[in-house]
């Protein structure tokens, strides 16, 4: 089986091809650009064939004939970025020209969409077609996410393609995602640091501090679930999460407890231009990939998270290495 991973070296990419390779698959090229980060180092314990910078990979497309599967988990995912070309670019048209690549030429095309297309929740968190319309992003990534969900399902492309709704996904392989890491890789060295973690405090009237919450998702989850798609020909979007909300308080705890310290946590005014954009809930209904076969349980949360700091943040280890 030959398989493109697209943002391979990146977090939930890396991932998938370090579980590839633990299924014995290593046929793989990985499509990404490295960029100024130290992402490269996610490759270093990983097997796979070869690596193409991802706009010589678009550009040379149509010299590659023995392709069976392509995830498309590259994207510019920052939830701050103010570039709308950029990510208009980035995250909607190339992923309308790899799909339709993909479609024309019988490939299985799995991409990855978001949560952060949901919004502030008011519509709800349901992966149907139908609720499409109804959804209003905060932020230029969630649109452009959006955007492209919106124009699969307006061109008849799920009946081919599958498109994953990532919620809060976390663990090992994220440490070059800068501000976009996790609270639980960012509390890690906080901690070690200063002895305390420091959350914002909550700008709702509706929420006390700490106490509203996400679906938070362990990476090792996220893409079992990914990869049910590649043997499953079926087509559709789907919500890839936990299917249980954590507050930041309950996280902070568990942090606290995988490094053996007593939860010690300070209140900080949310910044200014986070607070019209805030996902304050999330959820995700896994109704739908039930349906479509999958039926291992999630990770609880206290697990997942002292799996992380104790065998990958504190032993500083990749995804692979021994």
């Amino acid at each position: 089986m030959k398989i493109v991973v697209t943002g391979g070296a990146g977090f939930i990419g890396s991932a998938v091809v370090w579980r590839l390779n633990e299924l014995g698959i290593d046929d793989i090229l990985i499509v990404d650009r490295m960029d100024k980060t130290d992402k490269w180092k996610n490759l270093v314990p990983l097997r796979f064939a070869d690596y193409m910078d991802a706009y010589d990979f678009i550009e040379e497309a149509d010299s590659f004939d023995d392709v069976d599967v392509i995830f498309h988990l590259g994207a510019c995912s920052s939830t701050t970025e103010t570039d709308a070309d950029h990510m208009i670019r980035n995250n909607f048209q190339y992923t309308q020209d790899l799909a339709e690549w993909a479609v024309e030429r019988g490939i299985r095309f799995i991409y990855a969409s978001s949560a952060a297309t949901y919004g502030d929740g008011s519509a709800g968190m349901s992966d149907g077609f139908e609720h499409l319309a109804t959804l209003r992003p905060l932020n230029i990534y969630g649109y452009s996410k959006h955007l492209f969900d919106q124009w699969a399902a307006g061109n008849g492309m799920f009946d081919h393609i599958v498109g994953i709704k990532y919620f809060n996904v976390f663990g090992p392989n994220e440490d070059h995602k800068g501000d976009m890491r996790s609270l639980v890789n960012k509390a890690f060295g906080q901690i070690n640091s200063t002895g305390k973690l420091q959350l914002f405090k909550s700008a709702s009237p509706d929420h006390a501090d700490g106490e509203f919450g996400r679906d938070f998702v362990y990476v090792k989850d996220a893409v079992d679930m990914t990869l049910h798609f590649m043997e499953s020909r079926v087509g559709g979007l789907f919500n890839v999460g936990s299917g249980r909300t954590t507050t930041w308080n309950a996280l902070a705890d568990a942090i606290f407890a995988a490094l053996g310290r007593p939860t010690n946590v300070e209140f900080i005014e949310m910044p200014e231009h986070l607070r019209d954009r805030y996902q304050y809930y999330t959820l995700a209904d896994l109704t739908r990939i039930r349906r479509a076969g999958y039926s291992a349980d999630t990770t609880q949360v206290g697990d997942a998270v002292t799996d992380y700091v104790n065998n990958y943040l504190v032993p500083d280890k990749h995804l692979g290495d021994a």
